[in-house]
């Protein structure tokens, strides 16, 4: 449970109709399972004790005692197992009213009853038949000689491990236009569990995946929903055991008709409450709420099967990456589209350096003109080679504009920035930070002129990744008047170009797939003695792999530097070694904090994912902020 990573679990024990005994023992081995593989909170079906199936022997007077015993055994169990919480669906009786329920057992002890609120009568629904609807209420109530709360507002809370809070609705409750959970979220639970015993007719298991996710999304908490399966009666209905586990809107585990089968998932409920604090709109309501609390023991949580994303900004399926990409163009194309409807203009200009990054933003520079049906010959690309430009990337840049369609010059900048070596004594020998600098700085103040001289916009060209590591060159590279890219990161626009090969002629397909394979560089030093590129970018700076994978948990989640380095282990285990991963995690931290000013004086540029740097939008901080205490990691 380090970093808040919890494990969590579903389980649809098979069952036998109002054979008490067996459900009883089903229940106690799929707890203790649940148990040895590190399992802390598990759910099981509504009325797994006696079957949601009974009919009217849920009237018996024979079936409810029995089933109070079967609970009873069932909590004196847990004392075998103590670091686990368990949410059993159950028949109770309170004052000669007989009520569908859950049980929250942990360590031997009730911590709570919770009733069923809404009770369904329609269609194959004829609850009403045999349980009552509660009072809003919570009252103190005596079983298996010790003192328990029964109501329908209790918390269950973890007094020694932050943000685990556990709340609990049953099964229509889930089905109603105001759940119980919303309440219980906005009174601090982070895990809701619904044991439920839906049954399973056409569509119906798509239209549950979606409520229980949108659910989890709108409460931004985890949902754990399990439902009866195999050995209810099927008379007249059909039960397919769907287990569920999701997390603010995703979905980890999806599973049916797998009765018998424990269904778990890590969730991350530091994760949960850090994005409920960023969001003013999720309110407090703690109001007649009574607050239960259980103890667990703090232990590192096994990761061993938790999936962690090398590439969080860039979906799994390649389905999913081309309607990402799609999705992605059109909105930086509607971006440009307004800027340039706004400053009247009809013009645009490009630095093209045969890089990805101005290709991309060559290529949503012109989805914009053919959306608003502009002559694709006023955007301007403009090559400026110097010392360290290449055959390659030179050449790239030229075929890609002239077969795109648009306006194609080059102005060769040598003679020009030796010139400025002259004017401010610098020996052009020295290949420092002025001899790079100044490079960029002239290629800049070109593109600018060249925009008054055709009434045209500069489109920025420069990255997320570039931002966030200050990899820019102030007030060369770094200025524009629109940056189309500011919100791409580096990892995703290879895919945004490689889409784009994907679905255009096949002789640009060909230059656009040099360009992605084509090394990361500035170019801005001399290349080597065989011609190519010799300042490699990831070389100096370090994967952007890594960086992307630092900068989504540091800015998206707020994560701490050593939850990030520990899922950094986990994801790039292969890949690098624990030494590499720290030396860059360490320079992602100290470049993020020292290039902030460059970040607090960008262009504007559109946003198109969940993480962006502008200081008008979703990120501010201080250009003179202090590093330290998040340099504090193992």
């Amino acid at each position: 449970m380090k970093d808040g990573l919890l494990k969590v679990a579903t389980y649809s024990p098979i069952n036998f109709t109002v054979d008490l005994e067996n459900n009883k023992n089903n229940i106690i081995k799929g707890i203790y399972k649940a148990s040895k593989e590190g399992v802390k909170v598990i759910t099981f079906p509504e009325l797994c004790i006696t079957s949601y199936t009974a009919g009217d022997l849920f009237l018996n007077q024979e079936l409810c005692d029995k089933s109070l015993k079967m609970l009873e055994e069932i909590t004196l169990a847990t004392k075998e197992v103590p670091q686990i919480v368990c949410v059993i669906g159950t028949l109770f009786i309170l004052k000669n009213k007989l009520y569908n329920c859950a049980a929250v057992i942990q360590n031997g002890k009730i911590l709570g009853i919770i009733p069923k609120q809404n009770i369904p009568n329609y269609q194959e629904f004829y609850e009403k038949r045999w349980f009552c609807t509660p009072k809003d209420e919570n009252v103190e109530i005596e079983i298996f000689n010790q003192k328990t709360f029964f109501g329908t507002r209790l918390l269950f809370k973890c007094s020694n491990v932050e943000n685990i809070v556990i709340g609990v609705e049953i099964c229509e409750d889930l089905w109603v236009p105001n759940s119980p959970s919303n309440k219980h979220c906005v009174a601090g639970a982070t895990i809701i569990c619904n044991p439920s015993a839906t049954d399973d007719i056409v569509s119906k298991s798509d239209y549950r995946r979606e409520l229980v996710s949108i659910q989890s999304a709108k409460c931004i908490c985890a949902y754990l929903y399990v439902g009866a399966g195999e050995g209810e009666s099927t008379t007249d209905l059909v039960f397919n055991a769907h287990n569920l586990i999701c997390s603010n809107g995703k979905v980890l585990v999806d599973e049916e008709e797998k009765s018998g089968k424990i269904q778990s998932a890590i969730i991350d409920v530091q994760h949960l409450s850090l994005d409920r604090r960023k969001m003013n709109t999720f309110y407090s309501d703690v109001e007649n709420y009574k607050t239960i609390y259980f103890d667990l023991d703090n232990e590192e949580t096994d990761l061993k099967n938790y999936k962690i994303s090398k590439t969080p900004f860039i979906p799994s399926s390649n389905a999913l990456m081309k309607q990402r990409c799609e999705k992605i163009l059109t909105l930086q194309a509607l971006g440009l589209m307004r800027r340039l409807k706004a400053a009247h203009c009809e013009h645009a200009v490009i630095g093209l350096s045969g890089g990805l990054d101005s290709t991309l933003a060559l290529i949503v520079t012109m989805r914009a003109f053919n959306k608003l049906g502009l002559d694709l010959k006023n955007i301007h690309a403009i090559s400026m080679p110097c010392f360290g430009t290449t055959k390659r990337t030179k050449s790239n840049s030229e075929q890609l504009a002239l077969s795109m369609g648009v306006s194609f010059k080059e102005i060769d900048i040598t003679k020009a920035v030796k010139q400025h070596f002259k004017d401010i004594e610098h020996d052009e020998n020295i290949f420092n930070v002025v001899y790079e600098n100044s490079q960029a700085r002239e290629r800049t103040q070109i593109l600018m002129d060249l925009a008054n001289k055709f009434g045209a916009l500069v489109i920025g060209t420069g990255d997320l990744s570039e931002l966030a590591l200050g990899w820019a060159t102030y007030n060369g590279d770094h200025m524009s008047m629109y940056g189309v890219n500011s919100s791409v990161p580096k990892t995703l626009v290879k895919h945004l170009v490689s889409y784009t090969a994907s679905i255009i002629e096949a002789h640009i397909s060909k230059i656009l797939i040099d360009i992605v394979n084509t090394p990361v560089s500035p170019e801005l030093l001399p290349p080597s003695g065989d011609g190519t590129i010799s300042q490699k970018t990831e070389e100096f700076v370090g994967p952007y792999i890594l960086h992307d994978f630092f900068l989504y948990y540091f800015v998206r989640c707020s994560f701490s530097p050593n939850k990030i380095q520990r899922l950094a282990y986990k994801a790039f285990n292969n890949e690098f070694e624990k030494e590499e991963i720290d030396k860059w995690l360490n320079v992602f931290i100290k470049r993020f904090f020292m290039q902030q000013f460059k970040r607090s004086t960008l262009p504007d540029g559109p946003k198109v994912g969940s993480v962006t740097l502008s200081p008008r939008g979703d990120w501010r901080m201080p250009s003179d902020a202090i590093s330290s205490i998040w340099l504090d990691f193992n």
